[in-house]
């Protein structure tokens, strides 16, 4: 059940991270607080399809 994501940054729209999740835990998108080498800080991802 675990599918693989990808995550984008909401400031710069990069997609930084690349990782998995339990689509039966978890159906909606999650939101996690990743460093941003572009802004060198940590900020928002958001999962894309």
């Amino acid at each position: 059940m675990r599918v693989k994501i990808t995550l984008a940054c909401t400031e710069t729209g990069e997609r930084n991270y690349i990782t998995t999740k339990n689509k039966r835990n978890n159906p909606e998108r999650i939101e996690l607080m990743k460093y941003s080498p572009k802004l060198k800080k940590h900020t928002l991802h958001r999962e894309t399809k």
